[in-house]
């Protein structure tokens, strides 16, 4: 309990140190990512409260971006390519396989906080399309059939 009374005190900081500067929402908001790994609500409520914003601009802003999350992250962040190289050769069809297999829907993370699954565009390896990457590692020319083996690994 002590750990999260501590972040919660760096959110604080953070509040404080950035009250009456203009857009000061975003700033806050990384530093909050940085703290917790995540936006729950009850940190975007600290926020709008203490910057004297709306808790709808706070979410907003969170939810415009890609690099806030409003649930914590998996141990494993998985990105499926669904850019035109990839979608077309089957993209689709393996991003079905992992929500089949993982038992979530996109943006969503397992309960047991192992795996998050993620839609992106261009991942940048059009030639091994289709694609997806598990944290740094990429995988390339896949089909819905290897998604358990490489699951597996993790």
């Amino acid at each position: 309990m002590a750990d999260n009374k501590e972040k919660y005190a760096q959110l604080q900081d953070s509040i404080a140190r950035h009250k009456g500067e203009r857009g000061a929402v975003m700033p806050v908001l990384q530093e909050a990512m940085n703290i917790f790994g995540y936006v729950p609500q009850d940190v975007q409520e600290m926020i709008a409260d203490g910057l004297g914003v709306t808790l709808s601009e706070v979410y907003g802003v969170s939810t415009f971006y890609s690099q806030f999350s409003l649930e914590p992250k998996g141990e494993h962040v998985i990105g499926v390519c669904l850019g035109t190289a990839c979608y077309v050769k089957g993209s689709q069809k393996v991003l079905d396989r992992l929500c089949e297999e993982l038992k979530i829907e996109v943006g969503r993370t397992t309960k047991d906080g192992k795996f998050t699954l993620n839609a992106t565009r261009c991942l940048g390896a059009c030639g091994l399309a289709p694609v997806m990457m598990i944290g740094d590692e990429v995988y390339g020319r896949l089909t819905p059939d290897q998604v358990p083996e490489i699951l597996a690994k993790y």
